[in-house]
């Protein structure tokens, strides 16, 4: 029976299985990130290496029997084909596995609903560090809603919602907002102390810890403000955080209403770690998704693996029905 190669390569982390015909996974592998975007060619090179390999040694498979590979991935190369320069660096990293079968690219958020659903026609949203919707017609992604990046998108994303946070504290320091129980939590999580009076800063005087706050921030990479996106949900009672909340909640909402088409119903997958760690935030996406006559199940995905051997096993040739995506995610399941 041919054996599969399906990788989920994400920013922070990169997953590979070895995978039959049958849905049956045989190996697993795990590096760091595998994006050539997010973490640099040299570093997704050899995530995925260290992934890839993994997933064969698992499988006691000879890398010269793998049939096809599939990789998921969030970026423009894939929609470019796989022997496009900008794709070299995957190829090159398989070819030194030893793996020289044909290889296709897919969209991370097509594998993030793969994961959640062998049906053909449906809705996925991503809520993590940034977000975006889909809506999937015949196994494909049809249309696209938001994900476009922390400067111009990502509305409800875990980067909006730290940068609201960061500015909600930053004005209460300042004095130009209200207090709220995110400030103490912050500096907190910084290490920094918000001892009383002014003193002369580099800018004028005003609270030191406000002008040491400003320099920590700016020193992060804009994408790292997501880290606090936590602190907006920590206090129900905070009227400042709960403002954040439902404005996440909003914007979410209209992006998961954007992707809906009258003539495709079916189920919504959710992921990203807005979505898996803020029941809020979930239950009103499925809420406006349902009030626009959307009858599908709901379903919460950790992340895109079981997605990729999908789409491998979609690529192959195979039919991918319940019985067969059942024993994928078991068979997963029982490898980690």
């Amino acid at each position: 029976m041919p054996v599969l190669l399906a990788v989920d390569a994400g920013g922070t982390s990169t997953r590979a299985i070895v995978v039959d015909t049958s849905g049956r996974t045989l190996g697993y592998g795990r590096a760091g990130g595998g994006n050539p975007v997010s973490s640099g060619p040299g570093e997704a090179a050899e995530s995925l290496s260290t992934a890839v390999q993994g997933a064969i040694a698992g499988a006691g498979a000879d890398p010269s029997t793998i049939a096809s590979t599939t990789i998921a991935m969030a970026g423009a190369a894939t929609h470019l084909a796989a022997d496009d320069p900008r794709n070299r660096v995957l190829v090159d990293a398989l070819a030194a596995c030893g793996i020289h079968a044909p290889l296709a690219l897919r969209s991370d958020l097509l594998a993030m609903y793969c994961a959640g659903t062998p049906a053909l026609d449906g809705y996925a949203m991503v809520a993590g560090t940034g977000a975006a919707a889909i809506r999937v017609r015949d196994g494909v992604v049809e249309h696209v809603v938001d994900g476009m990046g922390w400067l111009l998108g990502d509305a409800g994303s875990g980067f909006s919602i730290g940068h609201a946070v960061t500015r909600a504290v930053v004005a209460d320091l300042d004095g130009r907002g209200p207090a709220t129980p995110m400030t103490p939590a912050l500096l907190e999580r910084l290490g920094l102390s918000a001892a009383a009076g002014t003193a002369t800063t580099a800018t004028g005087p005003r609270l030191p810890v406000l002008e040491e706050l400003v320099d920590v921030v700016y020193a992060m990479r804009p994408v790292r403000l997501a880290q606090f996106a936590p602190l907006a949900f920590a206090d129900p009672a905070d009227p400042v955080a709960r403002a954040i909340v439902d404005e996440t909640t909003t914007a979410l909402s209209r992006t998961i209403v954007a992707a809906i088409d009258q003539d495709v119903d079916g189920p919504l997958v959710l992921g990203g770690s807005v979505l898996l760690r803020q029941e809020t935030a979930a239950r009103a996406v499925e809420k406006a998704w349902r009030a626009r006559g959307r009858t599908g199940s709901a379903h919460l995905v950790e992340e895109g693996t079981a997605g990729a051997a999908v789409l491998a096993l979609r690529e192959s040739g195979a039919t991918v029905d319940e019985a067969v995506f059942a024993r994928v995610v078991r068979s997963l399941a029982d490898l980690r």
